[in-house]
């Protein structure tokens, strides 16, 4: 869990280093975003976040919008653009979401990891001091649990191979959340199936050509009856292959209602609601 110096803005220079000059452009364009301004000074190749904070102040960029563009910087990670075919058919194979909510660095984890052990049926994998990893619950319990599902959640996070949480403050009751998942693990085995599918689909269609070609059929009517099945395979592989954007879809609005429920409170007042009905639970009978 996240230690005492956690707290500290994420803009103290003794821990964070120096910015190189595409971090800098974001973190100003991202501050003068925050603003309303437009001002993009010229710097060197590395500048630390002291320096940044004299380059915003001379060009009237206030320090609690450059904090908060430097915590969502520091909580940034560089994903690669996906390209290929996988990734136009299937869809991406990672899922990120971040905001900028009231609370401590301490608090948010704590309240996070609480949620996702409890509530998206995860387990720990690593713990830092600003960020959490977790996996899904790989025992008899996890998978009985998401099973029998009485509470009728989603455990869509369960699709993901990883889980994480990255935390970072802004100034002394402000906090920019990252949380991030990862399921490409997930869409190469929608995207196997898929692939099962239309080659047993062009095997039909080698069969099925041959058998009439062996009956003596003429040429261009055992090709077209052979065209059939691995038309109709490739088609359905490909169907396979797309249900993976409602998975990434799905994980997508999971991140983002964690999120909503950080920013607008909801996870202390249900805990107040929980703590109140167990008390209660707790009084003697008269």
């Amino acid at each position: 869990m996240a230690d005492e110096n956690s707290s500290l803005p994420a803009s103290s220079p003794m821990r964070q280093p120096p910015l190189d000059r595409q971090a800098l452009e974001r973190v100003l364009a991202r501050a003068a975003e925050l603003q309303g301004a437009s001002a993009m000074p010229e710097s060197g190749d590395l500048i630390t976040e002291s320096q940044l904070l004299e380059i915003g102040n001379e060009v009237g960029l206030a320090p609690a919008v450059l904090n908060q563009a430097l915590a969502e910087e520091r909580t940034r990670i560089n994903v690669p653009e996906e390209r290929g075919l996988v990734a136009q058919i299937a869809g991406a194979g990672f899922a990120s979401a971040t905001r900028t909510v009231p609370g401590t660095p301490r608090d948010i984890l704590a309240t996070i990891d609480s949620w996702m052990q409890r509530d998206e049926c995860l387990q720990v994998q690593r713990r830092f001091a600003d960020r959490i990893t977790w996996e899904p619950q790989r025992g008899l319990f996890g998978k009985l649990r998401r099973t029998v599902n009485v509470s009728g959640h989603g455990y869509y996070l369960m699709d993901a191979g990883q889980v994480s949480a990255t935390v970072l403050a802004v100034d002394a009751s402000r906090v920019v959340v990252r949380l991030d998942a990862d399921i490409h693990a997930s869409r190469a085995r929608r995207v196997g199936i898929g692939g099962f599918v239309t080659a047993m689909g062009a095997a039909a269609s080698g069969i099925v050509g041959l058998g009439l070609v062996i009956a003596h059929l003429p040429l261009f009517i055992a090709a077209g009856a052979a065209v059939l099945p691995f038309a109709g395979s490739t088609f359905a592989g490909y169907k396979v292959a797309r249900t993976h954007r409602g998975v990434l879809s799905s994980v997508q609005l999971a991140l983002e209602q964690i999120l909503d429920r950080l920013e607008h409170g909801e996870f202390e007042r249900s805990a107040g609601l929980l703590g109140a009905l167990a008390s209660r639970a707790r009084l003697p009978r008269g």
